[in-house]
């Protein structure tokens, strides 16, 4: 949350924020407070605070709007959060208008950390949601993939990276069309856990597949050098022998 010019007893609330606890930031603060951070805050509790309802989402959404105008991260913050309730926290969900507020917020300030974390939720509407997504014939990667250029924080753009190469597997797209932004995600680093272990098991074994022998080794004998003990490492140890066949087939070292 953004504390830029936040008094200093704002700090228990950002606290609550943090520690998920958006009652207490209701209990702390009042819609009709004196700062914008403090209006800001109150608002962000509104929406986290059960029971949840369309009433208290559109009392948030109403201090959000007043507090949109602006050049700072408050407005900022605002203008993403107020996109946020389109795009989640209503009974009827509006995508399209979350796509609308999105964008304008990018267009007004577009080096925000802000509006960098929403045009990748702009990514995210544009492959699933948005009109066209029931049409087979439609590029559904096209319309994110346009959207690259403008994330200029490194993780955030690999994060839409990642969204896109996942998304070419569930819409059955070509290998050559997503699997460069899955290879992109992961180079861009910073996935940990599970989702890295897994990202690297996927490129290796749809390089595979796509006959791309070489990328397919690399990727195989990353996995086994960084999880060498996984349940997964006989599986991928016998898929790095029948890639090292085939390119000893081929005359390749």
């Amino acid at each position: 949350m953004a504390g830029a010019g936040a008094p200093a007893d704002l700090d228990p609330a950002w606290t609550a924020l943090a520690n998920n606890r958006p009652q207490d930031v209701l209990r702390l603060l009042r819609r009709d407070a004196g700062s914008r951070a403090e209006r800001l805050a109150w608002a962000a509790g509104r929406i986290g605070a059960q029971p949840s309802s369309d009433a208290n989402m559109r009392e948030a959404e109403a201090v959000l709007a007043e507090l949109e105008p602006g050049a700072d991260d408050i407005a900022a913050e605002a203008a993403y959060l107020r996109a946020r309730i389109y795009q989640l926290h209503l009974s009827e969900p509006d995508f399209p208008k979350a796509a609308q507020l999105y964008s304008e917020l990018a267009g007004r300030q577009p080096q925000s950390h802000w509006a960098q974390l929403g045009l990748v939720k702009l990514g995210l509407l544009k492959l699933y949601l948005l009109p066209d997504a029931t049409d087979p014939a439609a590029d559904r990667l096209a319309p994110a993939e346009a959207l690259l250029p403008r994330i200029h924080e490194p993780l955030l753009r690999r994060d839409l990276d990642l969204q896109i190469g996942q998304a070419g597997i569930v819409l059955h797209q070509p290998l050559a069309r997503f699997l460069p932004h899955l290879i992109a995600a992961e180079r861009a680093g910073g996935i940990t856990g599970t989702a890295g272990e897994d990202l690297v098991v996927q490129i290796g074994v749809l390089s595979e597949r796509g006959g791309d022998w070489g990328r397919a080794r690399e990727y195989f004998e990353r996995y086994l050098a960084e999880y060498p003990t996984n349940v997964r490492a006989y599986t991928i140890r016998k898929k790095l022998d029948a890639v090292n066949h085939r390119l000893a087939q081929e005359g390749r070292p």
